[in-house]
């Protein structure tokens, strides 16, 4: 099971067994911090009762290090890594207290010989994954499904009740995995597993994403003071590595205030790393490339051609081990195997979306749902189907002639996505059809219906009140540990690379749930206190671009080089042969594709990433 998931550790090996308890844990070693053999895993606590694996980081180690030789309650230091201090940790405050106190990214098992009790823990955000689940008696977990797999009593049967909301979503949502009896923790979540009695695991939350409170009491200018000291702190505990940093810039505004804080704080020139597509509409480079000279970092790019993204797509059933169809993932393996050339660490800007306002979503809501007021909606139904019918290549022609002539900006897509929002009844519903890749789960997956979530929990719409703010904290819930940090994970951890996020130190995250949201969305644009954070160390006119995403141009490539590939898992038969989604629907959707008629490359990749992953693991369906 260790060696399934080596890719995540390749530095070290190790295992603990206990056969008179019937436990055994495997740890694979990506050498961070104390490179010595005295950071070896699995760990015992200098008492003996503990015995840990942990993948991951406790960044605030040091500062926990020096309060238990305060206190005196200090072991003989063998060596200087986290692992040993959470330990003495949980020998000098009890596991809760040790968890209470670290700031990290982890996932851990942790075996109280005393108590005869395995503990699982998750890091507050989720940023590291951790499965777990009963397998024909036994119970098994890991960082990976793959570890899992390999297992003589894994049962390899598909979670039905899964399917619908991957097909939503495009990823399948906490706490279910794509197997049957196997869950994830989730986020900031506490798992005991009484081993005299099996069967009789509790889990419960140490902590939560706090509820968007909006201090209206915070100005801006305090606001920003504030936010400017707990990012440098955030980042400046990230910096600590025994191996080669450096940090992803794609010239955004997230990436390059991270780069930023970290210049500021480096005496040396940073590495920053990123890539650029021949596609215009896809690249970045240059952006990242004016932002890295701006700021002085010793900065690599890579341009990569469609045969090299398209190389990756036959590796993404095993990278991921469920089906997983953010496309954003192609392009993310390769940053991370062109850093991983050079140095072990790297710093992301991920979360400052889902922190502080950065998605369309959240610009283009608001004025969704002033319409939404104003506009009777029997009105808006006419309007839909008017954009609906202009729809179509004859204005996608007149579109791409008219930018400079007309002023003409949107294309056909884009009328049929603002036909399709026009007559909803709020903004829940709103919110659902825009992270939706199929809107309705059931016209594909037939007979197993959507487990309900936090868009259908009432209770959790009126505590929060203001539609943006729950669209931005349910985001937090779902779309960023479960599709944004499984895919920097999974494409990281695939070639040995860590990368740490700090715009997750759980102190942002309680800061920005305090702030009002016009301090996140202001002159209808969303990251306005981070805009004043790195207005500090650069000119804004480097970042002053509408937000570009980080995919591929799926559209495009099912129409080309990645036709014959999606024919052949689209067929009738192929699809029949798998038997997990209704084929009527799909080959409707793929032809219409195909004509050109409407634009659903993405809502095509979540059917190709399943069937992909079907074929790649050969699951029991039925």
């Amino acid at each position: 099971m260790g060696r399934a998931i080596a890719h995540r550790g390749p530095d070290d090996f190790g295992v603990w067994t206990d056969a008179q308890r019937g436990l055994a844990l495997a740890h694979q070693r990506l050498s961070i911090i104390d490179l010595s053999p005295e950071g070896h895993q699995p760990m015992k606590a200098p008492s003996g009762r503990f015995v840990m694996v942990l993948n991951g980081e406790i960044y605030n180690y040091p500062e926990l290090r020096a309060e238990l030789d305060r206190a005196g309650r200090a072991p003989a230091w063998r060596g200087q890594s986290d692992t040993e201090v959470f330990l003495a940790a949980c020998d000098a405050w009890g596991i809760e207290g040790a968890v209470q106190r670290a700031n990290g990214m982890f996932a851990i098992a942790l075996v109280d010989l005393v108590d005869d009790e395995l503990v699982l823990v998750r890091d507050r955000m989720g940023e590291k994954p951790l499965y777990y689940g009963w397998q024909d008696g036994h119970f098994l977990f890991s960082s990976e499904l793959k570890a899992l797999r390999v297992h003589p009593q894994f049962l390899r049967r598909l979670e039905q009740a899964a399917l619908p909301s991957y097909i939503r979503f495009g990823y399948v949502p906490s706490p279910l995995s794509i197997y049957a009896g196997i869950r994830k923790l989730p986020p900031g979540t506490i798992l005991r597993v009484q081993l005299r009695r099996p069967g009789s695991e509790t889990s419960r939350p140490y902590w939560q994403v706090p509820l968007p409170i909006g201090d209206d009491t915070l100005t801006p200018g305090i606001a920003a003071d504030r936010l400017h000291t707990l990012l440098r702190d955030a980042i400046k505990s990230r910096m600590h590595s025994d191996v080669p940093l450096g940090a992803f810039l794609s010239g955004g505004i997230d990436s390059s205030t991270i780069v930023a804080l970290m210049q500021d704080q480096s005496s040396r020139p940073v590495r920053t790393y990123s890539i650029g597509f021949r596609e215009h509409l896809h690249d970045e480079s240059q952006h990242a490339r004016a932002v890295a000279k701006a700021l002085g970092t010793d900065h690599s790019e890579l341009f990569v051609t469609a045969a090299d993204a398209l190389s990756v797509v036959p590796l993404l059933p095993d990278l991921y081990d469920e089906p997983f169809a953010d496309s954003s993932a192609v392009p993310t393996f390769l940053l991370s195997k062109l850093t991983r050339q050079h140095v072990t660490v790297a710093l992301s800007g991920d979360g400052g979306d889902e922190l502080f306002g950065g998605y369309v979503r959240y610009v283009h809501g608001r004025s969704l749902l002033r319409l939404y007021r104003v506009v009777p909606p029997s009105l808006r139904y006419v309007a839909a189907k008017a954009l609906s019918a202009l729809a179509g290549r004859t204005w996608d022609r007149v579109s791409a002639r008219g930018p400079r002539s007309l002023g003409v900006t949107l294309t056909s897509d884009h009328l049929t996505k603002l036909a399709d929002v026009l007559p909803l009844p709020g903004y829940r519903e709103l919110y659902a059809r825009l992270v939706s890749q199929w809107p309705n789960p059931a016209l594909v997956v037939r007979g197993t219906a959507q487990e309900p979530g936090l868009l259908e929990d009432d209770h959790l719409a009126h505590g929060i009140g203001c539609p943006i703010s729950w669209m931005m904290y349910v985001d937090q819930l779902t779309y960023l540990p479960d599709d944004i940090l499984v895919k920097v994970d999974r494409a990281s951890m695939a070639v040995a690379l860590e990368a740490r996020v700090p715009f997750l130190d759980h102190r942002l995250v309680e800061f920005a749930a305090s702030l009002p949201l016009g301090l996140k969305l202001r002159h209808g644009r969303g990251k306005w206190l981070l805009r004043e954070i790195l207005r500090r160390y650069l000119d804004p006119r480097l970042t002053a671009r509408p937000k570009q995403g980080f995919g591929i141009p799926i559209a495009e490539w099912l129409r080309g080089p990645l036709r014959e590939w999606a024919e052949e898992l689209l067929s009738p038969h192929a699809l029949s042969q798998a038997g997990m989604v209704a084929p009527d629907p799909v080959r409707r959707t793929w032809e219409a594709h195909l004509d050109g008629r409407r634009d659903y490359g993405h809502r095509l990749w979540v059917i190709l990433m399943l069937q992909a992953w079907f074929r790649a693991t050969a699951p029991l369906v039925r």
